[in-house]
């Protein structure tokens, strides 16, 4: 699972490693949380383009996405059979930049610890993305999307046993031609990271909150006691499967000011 990420690169270098022709201006983002806008990389009419999507996916079958289940994530093993996904793994791939991600280690004891999952050499890198467009019944729009995830690699694993698929920049145009990539191509592209790609950095518990935002938030600090198990140990349990809906949330009033 990705639960919270970041994208910290200047609008300059972003559009330099996707190569899209738009000109969107935004500031660095340390603590990127559901239901704020991300941002997408996605290939129309033979061209990249830069779009804000909410952080969410809402499938354009669904009714009411009030009482819909909030899916930051997708599981890339299963996305294309899934009804929620599979329709935008077929036409809606898309790209997400990214500085890094968060995750959080449970130990044996104690307090769960935030680590930054950064690229060891710096940079930005490529989430694998899905992303849908919902219009109501009063003829409103909006897009959303989610990240795909993959079993995580050896570097990752001992934090957590999920971690996003990763497109390399050679992959890029692969990905995002859903006209002429077939399905079964795009799927191979859904692998674990090299183990050399990222390092892990135990930070502060502050990320907890979507309500920081600061660059002080990627800082290493010392991990708790135990924080990491001896990477001989049995791998984590998978998480149990929690059902989140929108239905009730209160979002709080800072949400879309990612951009």
């Amino acid at each position: 699972m990705c639960g919270r990420f970041a994208l910290s690169a200047t609008p300059e270098e972003v559009r330099a490693l996707f190569g899209y022709a738009d000109t969107p201006n935004f500031p660095p983002r340390y603590n990127i949380a559901p239901t704020q806008p991300i941002a997408t990389v996605r290939e129309a009419f033979g061209a990249r383009r830069f779009v804000l999507v909410r952080w969410g996916l809402v499938p354009g079958w669904v009714k009411d996405p009030a009482s819909f289940s909030l899916l930051i994530n997708a599981r890339a093993e299963t996305a294309a059979e899934k009804p929620s996904f599979r329709a935008a793994m077929r036409h809606r791939r898309c790209l997400i930049p990214a500085s890094g991600f968060y995750e959080w280690h449970r130990p044996d004891a104690g307090p769960k610890q935030p680590y930054w999952i950064r690229p060891r050499d710096g940079g930005i890198v490529a989430f694998a993305g899905l992303w849908e467009e919902w219009c109501d019944p009063d003829g409103g729009e909006i897009e959303t999307g989610a990240i795909l995830t993959v079993a995580a690699n050896a570097t990752v694993a001992p934090v957590h046993n999920r971690m996003p698929a990763v497109i390399a920049p050679e992959d890029f145009d692969c990905w995002l031609d859903v006209q002429n990539t077939p399905l079964k191509e795009a799927r191979a592209l859904l692998r674990p990271a090299p183990e050399s790609l990222f390092e892990t950095v135990p930070v502060s518990a502050r990320v907890n909150s979507a309500i920081e935002d600061a660059p002080d938030l990627v800082e290493p600090v010392a991990a708790s006691q135990g924080a990491i198990r001896d990477e001989a140990a049995a791998e984590p349990a998978p998480p149990k499967a929690k059902r989140q809906t929108a239905k009730g949330r209160k979002p709080s009033d800072d949400q879309f000011d990612l951009f």
